[in-house]
């Protein structure tokens, strides 16, 4: 009886955790899938190695890595809660958070800057009681998450893929993303401004001490991986360095990295370029692409994220200006558009169950409204400038 009660309690854990696997890595299985599948179309051989681009992965790898290292000893909630302990009312509290939160992506990625800046979001709010705007600030967290990222070619995963993939200089990259990345600022303020009232607050102080021996070599070795970005440094090598340096002074952070995010990668490029030999698949989307590749890339991203979106029209366009600018204003729209979004949905939703739906709504009015803006803006500006 109790060996019965032990196997149905065994399996039962095994059941719990395959479920939690799923929902936590739902675009990386729908990925093995979707290569698997095209597996069976075109069948494995040597041009199945060419399909991965190496350089994107190991910077990826470098630059979460070192990200997970820092937020250990954190240095980003200590930064950013002595930033938001200057605020006077809620409003600039408000806007502080979503700042923090946009420029974070500029430089850790759009998921490690939500992972960051969405408890310390909460905490602000929550302590200061003012809860009533913690939908509101977590949307537009979000959205400044996935919209800040896209000026740096190492702020949104897509970005890596797409400016080592095309070899974008780093001038022409900086110049195609300005004017959308501007325009977010713009709309981002004027929301905050809108929606958030200068409410008097006061945050509750709480000293932390910053390792800043840790601090100063951490960022050493971020500066490593940037420049392995930019071509400056061999990005084989920085992988190695930041992997022998953090196995002698902090191995936890190696194990922290999102490899689920890689292995998604790997994934998708078996699935791109599989899908890439398919003529019929060829034929239509290069089709699709020659229209209009703004648009089309963007409103992708809304079925297929925009991760995938860039790996697999990267292989049936030349345009990569206004691929890159579909890619990462469609980031932005339905829960699906962006994997960051889901992290913002999960970390709501666990705090505040019984508001899904209403959380739900206001996510997709606001970056709805952020997706048609810029895709307007953006196609008047192509007009003028064209």
């Amino acid at each position: 009886m109790e060996t019965s009660k032990y196997i149905e309690h065994k399996h039962h854990n095994i059941k719990k955790g395959l479920i939690s696997f799923a929902k936590k890595n739902a675009v990386l299985i729908i990925a093995v899938l979707a290569a698997m599948i095209t597996s069976f179309i075109v069948p494995p051989d040597k041009e199945y190695l060419g399909y991965f681009d190496f350089k994107t992965l190991s910077c990826l790898f470098s630059v979460l890595a070192v990200v997970c290292a820092l937020r250990n000893i954190r240095f980003f909630t200590i930064l950013a809660r002595k930033i938001v302990r200057l605020c006077k009312n809620a409003r600039l509290c408000v806007l502080t958070l979503i700042y923090i939160t946009f420029l974070g992506s500029m430089l850790i990625a759009n998921d490690m800057a939500l992972i960051t800046f969405l408890p310390l979001g909460f905490f602000a709010l929550d302590s200061t009681g003012k809860q009533k705007y913690l939908p509101f600030t977590f949307v537009m967290q979000n959205i400044s998450a996935n919209l800040g990222g896209m000026i740096t070619p190492f702020g949104n995963p897509q970005n890596l893929y797409l400016y080592s993939k095309f070899g974008i200089p780093t001038g022409e990259f900086t110049l195609i993303m300005l004017f959308p990345f501007v325009v977010s600022v713009a709309m981002i303020t004027v929301f905050c401004i809108v929606f958030v009232k200068k409410e008097p607050l006061m945050i509750i102080p709480k000293v932390e001490k910053l390792n800043v021996k840790k601090a100063v070599f951490y960022a050493v070795l971020f500066v490593l991986s940037i420049l392995a970005v930019f071509n400056i440094v061999p990005y084989f090598i920085v992988m190695w360095i930041i992997i022998v340096s953090l196995i002698i002074v902090d191995h936890k952070a190696l194990a922290k990295v999102d490899y689920g995010l890689l292995f998604t990668f790997c994934a998708f490029f078996v699935f791109a370029g599989n899908m890439s030999r398919i003529q019929i698949v060829n034929d239509v989307l290069s089709f699709l692409l020659s229209k209009n590749t703004l648009i089309f890339s963007a409103f992708s991203c809304q079925f297929i994220s925009n991760v995938p979106s860039a790996i697999l029209l990267s292989n049936f366009t030349d345009n990569y200006a206004h691929l890159l600018l579909g890619v990462n204003i469609g980031g932005v729209g339905t829960l699906i558009s962006s994997l960051a979004s889901l992290i913002t949905f999960r970390e709501y939703t666990s705090l505040y169950p019984q508001n899904t739906l209403r959380y739900l709504m206001k996510f997709s009015i606001f970056n709805f409204i952020f997706l048609f803006g810029l895709l307007f803006l953006q196609s008047i500006f192509n007009i003028i400038v064209a």
